[in-house]
């Protein structure tokens, strides 16, 4: 019974992994054939020319760096809309905690195109132009709440007597904030400005409506399928693939040495 059960699981998980790493290959193999619509079938030849012409697109770069701007200033918003909103929620209770949490989460269930518009209308309303300036404080509205539920759980593990001791030696609320639960929070608010930084670079709904003539990735993908499917965006989405690839490993490799370390440490001091 025990082997049939591993047999299954053995064949669920090849199916799940060729599911997700069969159209990566594909996406990626259309990107190096000599072909100008992006498919694998029929082969034309090895070819680096969508890399090529990608790289001689000035839009594509105008959207990239605009992406980029946009994103590390959602992060930092968010890390610090999300931080304050849940030390709030968590320090009241009762009927308000579960106003203020419902007020926080709503934007999460809300789609892109309402957020979009929404935000493009109330900015109008003060004669604010679209622009990536929208785009920014529209993205903040949605994924500051995902920011917010990471620190709001990191802060279920805070033990509020070292806050409570702190103030009875003389310290302020502020210096217990930035010495004592900051710190703590530190771990969520990393993981949060990451998962913010890479909301904002696959955001489209939002920027779409607040944008105004101004590029970012998604857009530029989107124009580009609109006017024409050719293989740069194949060559686009390996580079992006590789990129989070050599994140992904630094980040693994860097947690596998600081947790030797921290080993290391733990048995010297026994």
């Amino acid at each position: 019974m025990k082997r049939k059960s591993d047999a299954l699981f053995h064949i669920y998980m090849a199916l799940f992994l060729a599911y997700m790493i069969v159209p990566l290959l594909v996406m990626a193999g259309a990107a190096f054939n000599d072909s100008r619509f992006p498919s694998v079938l029929p082969w034309r030849g090895f070819t680096t020319r969508w890399f090529t012409e990608l790289w001689a697109d000035e839009r594509m770069w105008v959207a990239f760096a605009n992406t980029m701007v946009v994103a590390a200033v959602v992060a930092a918003l968010s890390v610090i809309v999300g931080t304050a909103a849940a030390i709030v929620v968590n320090n009241v209770a009762g009927r308000l905690r579960s106003v203020l949490y419902g007020l926080m989460v709503a934007p999460i269930l809300a789609p892109g195109a309402v957020i979009g518009i929404s935000t493009l209308l109330f900015w109008n309303a003060f004669s604010v132009p679209a622009g990536l300036h929208l785009s920014v404080l529209g993205q903040v509205s949605f994924v500051a709440a995902f920011v917010m539920l990471l620190v709001l759980a990191r802060l279920q593990s805070f033990d509020s007597a070292l806050e409570e001791a702190a103030l009875d030696l003389g310290a302020s609320h502020a210096q217990v904030l930035r010495r004592i639960l900051l710190p703590h929070l530190y771990p969520a608010m990393a993981a949060g400005a990451a998962i913010a930084f890479f909301q904002s670079i696959e955001n489209f709904n939002v920027t779409l409506f607040t944008r105004g003539n101004s590029d970012t990735l998604t857009v530029y993908v989107f124009s580009k399928v609109r006017t024409g499917v050719t293989p740069t965006i194949n060559a686009l989405a390996v580079i992006l693939i590789a990129i989070t690839l050599v994140c992904a490993i630094a980040y693994e490799v860097s947690r596998r040495r600081r947790e030797r370390r921290e080993r290391l440490l733990a048995t010297e001091a026994a």
